[in-house]
């Protein structure tokens, strides 16, 4: 019954989700911190962030406000392409796992080392990964 309710969850929604828990996590809030500043239970904020219940507009117009972001960042690089959807400006990163301080933290810190050694760490992480370097630029 889970796996029904994991495939319908609109891939507009699950982004919005990860954006709150991208910024959230930016901030240094917990999900018990966010839920208590826009009125709802820390589980509320939980299926926000894995898209399994939608924001409604005024909470997501309450959440941007304590967090102090335009609504548009919550919505930037949705990868999703529809009839009469504008594509986004800006290429999405799509993924299918859980953001965490960790790579928040690498995704803020690789940007600021030289390219030959983003380069390295791109390596060391695919050997993590048993995915070595084949047919990746």
């Amino acid at each position: 019954m889970a796996q029904d309710k994991e495939e319908t969850i609109h891939p507009v929604d699950r982004h919005v989700g990860r954006r709150v828990q991208e910024k959230r996590l930016n901030l240094g809030l917990t999900q018990t911190a966010l839920a208590n500043a826009v009125g709802v239970s820390f589980q509320q904020v939980q299926k926000y962030e894995k898209g399994t219940n939608r924001v409604s507009a005024s909470k997501l117009f309450e959440i941007a406000q304590f967090m102090k972001e335009e609504i548009a960042f919550f919505f930037d690089g949705v990868p999703l392409k529809q009839p009469g959807m504008a594509e986004a400006a800006t290429p999405g990163f799509d993924h299918d796992f859980p953001m965490t301080k960790q790579s928040l933290e690498i995704a803020k810190l690789a940007p600021r080392l030289p390219l030959r050694k983003q380069k390295a760490v791109v390596q060391i992480m695919r050997e993590m990964l048993d995915e070595g370097a084949d047919d990746h630029a």
